[in-house]
């Protein structure tokens, strides 16, 4: 589940090992592309973190960002 906080939706994904981890980072690739909006991410091992806010209108949480945030979740629906 996103949560907003600091200005940044925020969630963390867990994964059965690094390989799935990395195959679903490079889907949210394709995804932020896609939308033109890229986030701010960090991955160790299986589990990814992936924090979204939109730099042009002074780093706050916009539509935006709630919409590559729905279309991030239904990659794992």
């Amino acid at each position: 589940m996103w949560k907003e906080q600091d200005n940044r939706l925020h969630q963390q994904f867990e994964f059965k090992n690094f390989s799935a981890a990395f195959a679903f980072m490079t889907q949210v690739a394709i995804l932020a592309e896609k939308h033109n909006h890229h986030p701010y991410w960090t991955n160790v091992w299986n589990k990814v973190d992936i924090y979204l806010n939109t730099h042009d209108a002074g780093n706050v949480v916009t539509e935006k960002d709630h919409k590559l945030a729905a279309a991030i979740d239904a990659l794992l629906t």
